[in-house]
């Protein structure tokens, strides 16, 4: 008999069904979605479409009539020449800058919209830096679900063009990101709240990245996979995946992630270096990686349980890596915000550090195109005595 699907509380495991609209526990906790690993044929996927949702079996959607979708997903997986202290490094760039909206969001937006619609959800609140802020507006249009997107007022002007177009209300609040969640959390006294940082259906969507980094690389897991830190359901869903595949058998074993923090703003790698189970807020400076600059991440506790469950480490960039890392891959036809470098920025110092050995085979993911970030790019480079 099959495992009943449950959201079940990180905190109390308190256990909720699926059926019902819910974004968190009622003591406070997150909910994780339970019995998510539902089996698809991986060895026969070729006659589904190149979306994320060759994987349908695995997302938790009951019904296939209320899938949301823009032919999000299935990104190319490409060669890198490395130099360096990477030089002998295989690398490997996940572009997913390349998805519908021009970040990877779309993949836990097209399946957390489509439980929305499966809930009967009509109108959602949801609070962004930018990235997921736009994704979901988009989504939400497609599935004529009204939106609120509440986002900082210092948001870049490219992905605050998108929210509009996309037909949602913008809502700009003063101050923090912190701020941000607060103003959009009151307000969803009366709307559905559909943060991407709480609903477990948006991690789930972004098991669809390692399924297809294993697919791409004909079901073989690679040694490391690299990706950036700010919420975490990116790096957690990547640990969900490549763990769903390996019990299922498929991949013989889980490749190590290293998650990456801006140095200006590092809650998870703080606790990770200080060995603690537990991510405590931090003050956090200015980085120009505005998407990952969250100082209490909702999930961050389970960002360290997938670091610790793939033997992985957590690292941090500067500033000056990040921007090196964007000018670097812009020079080889690769354009991405800086946000969507981070991945990249990290891997010098790794190998440096001897993290990650010659040989190994490595992915990296960008996550974010540099069309969100174009007025930022052209003040930095514009700015530099090298390029004036």
């Amino acid at each position: 008999m099959e495992e009943e699907r449950l959201l079940v509380c990180a905190r109390c495991s308190g256990g909720y069904p699926t059926s019902e609209p819910r974004w968190r526990c009622v003591c406070g906790g997150y909910l994780r979605l339970k019995q998510d690993g539902a089996a698809f044929p991986a060895r026969d996927l070729g006659r589904r479409p190149a979306t994320v949702w060759r994987y349908r079996e695995a997302l938790g959607i009951e019904d296939e009539r209320n899938i949301v979708t823009m032919g999000e997903g299935f990104t190319p997986l490409v060669g890198f020449e490395t130099a360096g202290a990477a030089e002998g490094c295989r690398l490997l760039l996940k572009l997913d800058y390349l998805c519908p909206t021009g970040s990877y969001k779309d993949r836990g937006s097209t399946v957390m919209i489509s439980k929305l619609k499966e809930w009967g959800v009509t109108a959602i609140i949801e609070d962004s830096s930018g990235n997921a802020g736009a994704s979901l507006a988009a989504y939400a249009a497609a599935a004529g679900i009204r939106a609120d997107i509440y986002v900082p007022a210092s948001i870049s002007p490219g992905k605050a063009a998108q929210i509009v177009i996309h037909g949602a209300n913008l809502v700009q609040v003063p101050g923090s990101r912190e701020a941000t969640a607060a103003a959009a959390l009151k307000a969803a006294d009366k709307t559905f709240y559909a943060s991407h940082n709480w609903i477990p259906y948006f991690a789930v969507g972004l098991k669809t990245a390692a399924y297809e980094i294993a697919e791409q690389l004909d079901w073989e897991a690679p040694d490391w996979v690299v990706a950036p830190v700010g919420g975490g359901s990116l790096l957690i869903g990547l640990y969900l995946g490549f763990q769903h595949l390996w019990q299922s058998g498929v991949i013989s074993r889980i490749p190590r992630l290293a998650g990456v923090q801006a140095s200006g703003c590092a809650p998870v790698y703080n606790a990770w270096r200080a060995g603690r189970a537990e991510v405590l807020p931090v003050e956090k400076g200015d980085t120009v990686a505005e998407g990952i600059c969250i100082a209490n991440p909702v999930r961050g506790n389970d960002v360290l349980e997938a670091i610790r469950g793939s033997q992985g480490v957590m690292c941090t960039v500067t500033d000056e890596a990040i921007w090196q890392a964007v000018e670097t891959l812009g020079r080889r036809g690769i354009y991405v915000e800086p946000t969507g470098a981070v991945s990249a920025s990290a891997i010098d110092a790794l190998c440096r550090q001897d993290v990650i050995r010659p040989g190994a085979r490595v992915v990296a993911v960008l996550t974010g195109s540099g069309l969100k970030a174009t007025d930022k790019i052209v003040d930095h480079f514009l700015a530099a005595p090298a390029h004036a």
